[in-house]
């Protein structure tokens, strides 16, 4: 039986954090409103925590049967590729995730909505169900789309525009302008995230066959890529803290700029892709604080 280390190794707990960030800005957003509601903040935390997980499982899976994961790779070990866990240990792991993602959504919609705003109870089982399918389809199956180059497109609407515009109707139902920056910002950040990623693996994944926007850009235009994604957010955080602007304290974000720009400064002096590696914990735990402060200086 596959001890539990491996199993927790498998999940990929460094990523969660990064999962959360924009349901962090939605619920204070939220609470800032009047509308924050702590059942449905317990179970969007679960839910999106445990759609992280599948997609990690699911990557695990997808990578370690096309063969990408392997010795040449630089990030950790994974635990199919290693053979801590076998094709039939994790596949059955990830159809049980799935039940369990089902299971958290049906709470979460049922404690958001309850008998009322059906359409909106609609629309979020729909997302449930995209959001499930993107998460296996991200490197499982022949038209895996993180092998197409269409991973950050994925990772801006789901980490950015669905986390934080969506946790915030969840407890609104309505939407709302104030969400929009914040949602944009996120989702770019975590875009970054994943380019950090795909940076440090772009010759490991020319071999592998998988063509993610970093092998399409090329190392160089890669770098300028992400530095676009990040200046980007930083200028768009700050136009929100100008647009809505209550008190000298909803400018303690600005403290989540240092890491930011020290960040960009040391991936423009990387020249060997394995310096990547560090970097990306440092730029999701930067994410994160920037969220919470954001949200707390809203309310503040």
């Amino acid at each position: 039986m596959t001890n539990i280390t491996t199993w927790v190794s498998a999940m990929r707990l460094r990523t969660l954090p990064l999962s959360i960030s924009g349901i962090i800005i939605g619920s204070c957003l939220a609470e800032y409103n009047g509308v924050f509601d702590i059942r449905i903040f317990i179970f969007a935390i679960l839910t999106t925590l445990s759609y992280q997980i599948l997609s990690n499982l699911a990557n695990d899976f997808g990578d370690g049967v096309k063969g990408t994961d392997n010795d040449q790779r630089i990030g950790p070990t994974r635990a199919l590729q290693s053979g801590a866990i076998t094709k039939e240990e994790l596949f059955k792991a990830i159809r049980i995730n799935i039940l369990i993602c089902i299971a958290l959504t049906v709470g979460l919609i049922y404690f958001s909505f309850k008998a009322k705003h059906f359409l909106l109870a609609l629309l979020f089982f729909i997302l449930a169900g995209i959001a499930i399918k993107s998460a296996i389809k991200y490197t499982i199956g022949e038209s895996a789309y993180g092998y197409k180059g269409k991973g950050d497109i994925y990772v801006f609407l789901f980490f950015g525009l669905v986390s934080v515009i969506g946790s915030y109707v969840l407890y609104a139902k309505q939407l709302d302008h104030v969400t929009i920056l914040p949602a944009i910002t996120i989702g770019l950040l975590s875009t970054a995230v994943l380019n950090l990623n795909n940076m440090r693996d772009i010759q490991s994944d020319v071999n592998a066959n998988k063509i993610t926007l970093a092998v399409k850009l090329g190392a160089e235009k890669a770098k300028k890529y992400h530095f676009m994604l990040i200046i980007s957010a930083i200028v768009l955080s700050f136009l929100f803290g100008i647009l809505y602007y209550t008190s000298p304290y909803n400018f303690i974000f600005f403290i989540a700029y240092i890491p930011l720009l020290l960040h960009l400064k040391k991936v423009k002096s990387i020249t060997n892709p394995k310096d990547f590696d560090p970097e990306l914990k440092k730029l999701a735990l930067t994410t994160v604080l920037l969220s919470v402060l954001l949200g707390i200086g809203h309310l503040i």
